[in-house]
């Protein structure tokens, strides 16, 4: 029997409650922001840094948020790099569902990458419009 939610909207719901068990516990880290492991993640230690201020949107999130938003990165790769040691990071927000945001809370991903994760990591995200990514070889214009 199909399931009443879609599949999206399931792990937007759970994404959120989880952000709010972590507001309603304290844990979360600052006044502005905090970090955690991703759900799904893509690589080992892919966090996730959210701020407090449900907003959807990285256009909406104050200067004082950004700025929280950017220390808090700081303090994850810190811990990251000590702790995983990997070679590189992807850092980025998908904002807005024609960019592949699924959750409409603002979050922004921190991907540790490791040598040989991929056998060719150049262009790093621009292989989300693959056939755009191949700048070096001609195949991106």
């Amino acid at each position: 029997m199909p399931s009443a939610t879609p599949p999206d909207d399931r792990v937007q719901l759970d994404f959120l409650q989880h952000v709010q068990r972590i507001f309603d516990e304290g844990e979360f880290v600052a006044t502005y922001k905090f970090a955690l492991l991703d759900g799904y993640p893509v690589s080992r230690g892919h966090s996730l840094i959210v701020p407090r201020r449900h907003v959807g949107s990285f256009g909406e999130v104050s200067l004082d948020e950004q700025s929280a938003m950017l220390a808090m990165l700081q303090r994850v790769r810190a811990m990251l790099d000590a702790e995983l040691r990997p070679d590189g990071y992807n850092i980025g927000i998908n904002d807005g569902a024609a960019a592949g945001q699924t959750v409409m809370h603002v979050h922004m991903h921190v991907i540790p990458r490791y040598r040989g994760d991929r056998p060719d990591p150049r262009g790093g995200i621009r292989w989300i419009i693959p056939e755009k990514a191949d700048y070096w070889s001609g195949g991106g214009e």
